[in-house]
């Protein structure tokens, strides 16, 4: 890939409001609202409040919602019963008010399919009685959580993945995201901290990316070849935030390659901030390069960036009771675009605060968006 060379007067949004296709997918615009976990859903399902969440930010301008972490059907999925479910008849019935309100304002909507792996705990709210699993029955810290999966157990998890996407895609939804970032199940495959396994699915990172490749190829055979795939991935863990699934670009590689071969569309790299460098040990424009342009760099695919976009502080200490988030210039946004380091951008916290902040980005009315505050997202519709 041939770097582009930026200047000053080169920067400016209009390139973020082309339309860009992937299979089905059709966005107006190149801004997604990034998963935010918020437990705003009792019993696991998505009520009037939760389509009108969704439904303001697509009003907004946001040309792709992603959705928060929904459980697939894993009775060990997760540990909190306000997480939205995707599945039973009643869970469905309400994610698909959701995708009809944010289909009448123009965007598209897509699931982020979830499963906690060992982060669930070892005292979850959300059937406690069913211990927790994960490939070697280990949380991040290396401390023993619940059990690791059996070959049999693997087979029965991929199917739980496979019934969510086919849900998803009969409910109503655009797509699917995969949820193989921070330290939950699919990301504990790959990171070597967490899988110590010594069958098929553990050891080197070719075989240690071997069952979530499997997830994608499952769910592509389901869903069929046209339904967009989405796959979120993370160097960082949950309190690991310097941990490396890759120490270079070509161990980025090896993990990369089996999951767009199992047919994943559009990869999301996971950062806090965007715009710092993936490799920075490399010198010149490889060493400024962020993980999603090294993603898009080796695999060619569509890639999301995310992380702080628009703010002036990282969503750790930001999220706390009382913190807050200011806004800054997209400068460092646009000089990655300019430089083809993404397709699309996923804006977080932003959003939360602000509903139309793309169309206040749109309309360059950048001294009028909110800054974020944690003190009022239990306000927040």
């Amino acid at each position: 890939m041939t770097e582009t060379v930026v200047s000053n007067q080169d920067l400016d949004t209009a390139g973020l409001f082309t339309p860009i296709e992937v299979k089905s997918l059709r966005l107006r615009n190149r801004f997604a609202m990034a998963p935010m976990t918020r437990q705003f859903s009792p019993g696991g399902v998505p009520r009037d409040n939760v389509a009108e969440y969704y439904r303001k930010r697509a009003a907004g301008g946001t040309s792709l919602i992603i959705t928060e972490g929904t459980l697939i059907p894993d009775p060990a999925a997760g540990p909190d019963t306000r997480v939205p479910l995707i599945y039973g008849d009643d869970s469905l019935d309400g994610w698909k008010g959701v995708v009809d309100a944010v289909h009448a304002e123009g965007s598209s909507i897509i699931p982020q399919l979830w499963h906690l792996g060992a982060a669930r705990g070892a005292e979850p709210r959300m059937n406690p009685d069913v211990p927790s699993v994960s490939p070697s029955g280990l949380g991040l810290d290396g401390a023993p959580v619940g059990r690791a999966f059996t070959d049999t157990d693997l087979e029965e998890l991929k199917q739980f993945w496979v019934d969510a996407a086919v849900n998803a895609q009969k409910t109503g939804f655009d797509g699917v995201e995969l949820h193989g970032a921070h330290g939950y199940l699919l990301d504990e495959f790959l990171w070597e901290q967490t899988n110590v396994r010594e069958d098929g699915y553990g050891g080197s990172l070719e075989a240690r990316t071997r069952f979530p490749a499997e997830v994608v190829a499952a769910i592509r055979a389901a869903v069929g070849p046209d339904f967009p795939i989405v796959y979120r991935f993370s160097q960082w863990k949950a309190d690991h935030y310097d941990a490396r699934i890759a120490a270079t670009p070509q161990q980025l590689e090896h993990v990369l390659t089996p999951l767009v071969s199992a047919g994943v569309d559009i990869l999301h790299p996971s950062t806090r901030r965007h715009w710092e460098p993936a490799f920075p040990e490399l010198s010149g424009v490889e060493g400024a390069r962020g993980l999603a342009g090294w993603t898009k760099t080796i695999t060619g695919l569509p890639t999301i960036t995310v992380g702080s976009v628009g703010l002036d502080a990282v969503f750790t200490g930001a999220w706390n009771p009382g913190s807050t988030a200011g806004t800054t210039d997209l400068n460092p946004l646009l000089e990655q675009f300019a430089r083809e380091e993404f397709d699309i951008v996923a804006v977080g916290r932003a959003l939360l605060s602000d509903p139309e902040w793309v169309n206040k980005v749109a309309a360059g009315r950048l001294d009028e968006r909110i800054p974020f505050s944690r003190d009022h997202i239990t306000e927040l519709v």
